[in-house]
């Protein structure tokens, strides 16, 4: 398992936003919140259904792990290409 923070076009760290790599599953963390959870092997996008737009410092951040804009990630989970469920169990 590696984690990283996410770092700006200017090469900064980026303070409370990580990427996290488990093998073949990737996870974009903001403060301490799973946001997203992607498995790469099976090609899956899980979204958090409470924090996955939680903040405009999330949703901003969120949209760069995703490559995408809020109405993509919004269009997608009515489509039931992301899925939404407790990412953060316990927590």
């Amino acid at each position: 398992m590696k984690v990283q923070n996410m770092t700006s076009n200017n090469g900064n760290k980026i303070a409370n936003q990580f990427i996290i790599y488990d093998d073949d599953i990737w996870y974009f963390q903001s403060y301490k919140s799973i946001i997203v959870k992607k498995d790469t092997l099976n090609n899956k996008i899980y979204l958090d259904s409470y924090f996955w737009d939680y903040s405009t410092t999330t949703s901003k951040y969120r949209n760069i792990f995703l490559g995408e804009k809020k109405k993509d990630t919004e269009k997608k989970i009515k489509e039931g290409i992301y899925i939404l469920t407790n990412l953060n169990k316990g927590g």
